[in-house]
């Protein structure tokens, strides 16, 4: 590891500290500026020249991001209130004491599939256990819904250890259910195979911070994986899993894997996201058909109608949809179901822009919250926070307390 190496660690868990997943100006900030001066300019302890802010706006055009003369002044509304909390060399030893470390793109481990996502590529990855990331052509994302049907269950059970008896790493989510399963049978499943040194049986993407097993309900197995091989996560230690992250935790289980499989889910679930990120990055997408009257596997028809995905039934089958793919990064799939035909009951926060699906987040349920602390906890700027509270009140999402503080309110 070379002499800057120490500098660019420090720098990247800084603005993993400062900027919320999948915030583009600051990805298009580190490309234009390096990562380095990137974290000065978003603690605010270095100035953004006006030939950096062109130069930051210009490659957000060419990405199809729309950049307006406000765009580099908002993002520092978003971070600058988060730098109090910065202290890179905390995070770096909290993770240090579970025996993690830190992936970035300049350094040997990291996953290069993960460069696929182009300006949502993650600042860095918080890794935490024995292993380290394979190849992509070696990963399978197998995942699903929280309420997992025993068919689902059993089906998952089948693929997983399958798969991990082929010596495939299989990557979920961690969560309860299909997840749960994925982790859990690729535990059980894996045989010691010629050339494995170091290549994790199972690999958990959390939404939130290493350092924190969530679902609660799932620790043991959570720990049972960060030991025998891997968790990941792109956001700092101590930092809580959202809504927010969890969306955006999606793109990373499906750029990480050459195949995402989806066993169960409704017609709108968290793995259908997974799935047409995976199929927006050209990677393969396989789905498992259930009984037709069963909600739980709605969304796995609809990925076949909609030609999204192959039909599965097995590790084998999965394994064929590994080879090279032919679809271009970035080409939407055909023939996608409008969002009219959603049959879903409606959560809080559909139809809401990233910026309130943030504010929404941060809204306490029963103590209220002000401005200053709510700009912080979402990474929004103040006049964002305002804005956006004024939109969620209409919506009968926030409420104003008698005190003046804001809390979250039921629909």
């Amino acid at each position: 590891m070379s002499a800057a190496a120490p500098g660019i660690l420090l720098a990247r868990a800084v603005l993993s500290r400062l900027i919320e997943p999948s915030d583009v100006l600051g990805q298009a900030l580190v490309a234009v500026a390096g990562p380095e001066s990137a974290a000065r300019i978003a603690a605010g302890r270095q100035p953004a020249a006006g030939a950096l802010r062109r130069s930051v706006a210009a490659l957000l055009e060419e990405n199809g991001v729309q950049a307006s003369d406000r765009t580099f002044e908002q993002g520092l509304e978003r971070w600058l209130p988060r730098a109090a909390d910065v202290a890179p060399e905390r995070d770096l030893a909290t993770v240090a004491r579970f025996g993690g470390k830190l992936l970035v793109p300049e350094f040997e481990g990291w996953p290069e599939a993960l460069n696929d996502l182009g300006l949502g590529t993650p600042f860095c990855l918080w890794s935490r256990g024995p292993g380290r990331v394979p190849d992509a052509r070696r990963c399978i994302a197998v995942v699903g819904s929280r309420d997992a049907t025993s068919y689902g269950l059993a089906i998952t059970a089948d693929i997983a250890a399958g798969l991990a008896a082929r010596g495939s790493t299989v990557i979920s989510g961690g969560a309860y259910g299909i997840d749960a399963q994925a982790h859990r049978a690729a535990l059980a499943g894996r045989r010691e195979l010629p050339g494995d040194d170091g290549v994790p049986v199972t690999i958990a993407v959390m939404a939130g911070g290493i350092d924190r097993f969530y679902p609660t309900g799932n620790e043991d197995l959570l720990r049972g994986v960060a030991e025998a091989g891997l968790s990941l996560s792109e956001v700092p230690p101590g930092s809580a899993p959202t809504r927010w992250r969890f969306l955006q935790r999606n793109r990373l289980i499906a750029a990480l894997a050459a195949v995402t499989v989806v066993v169960e889910a409704r017609w709108r679930s968290g793995a259908l996201n997974t799935a047409h990120h995976a199929a927006g990055l050209g990677r393969g997408v396989g789905t498992v058909p259930g009984p037709v009257y069963s909600a739980n596997s709605a969304g796995c028809h609809r990925l076949l109608r909609e030609g999204s995905a192959v039909c599965v039934t097995d590790a084998a089958e999965v394994l064929e949809l590994a080879d090279p793919f032919t679809v271009p990064v970035g080409e939407e799939p055909e023939g996608t179901l409008p969002d009219a035909q959603d049959r879903s009951p409606r959560a809080d926060h559909d139809g809401l822009a990233a910026e309130d699906i943030l504010l929404l987040d941060a809204l306490p349920l029963r103590k209220g919250s002000d401005m200053q602390k709510l700009a912080v906890v979402a990474g929004l700027g103040v006049p964002a926070v305002r804005a956006g509270l004024a939109r969620l009140e209409l919506a009968g999402l926030a409420r104003r307390t008698a005190q003046g503080l804001w809390q979250r309110s039921g629909r």
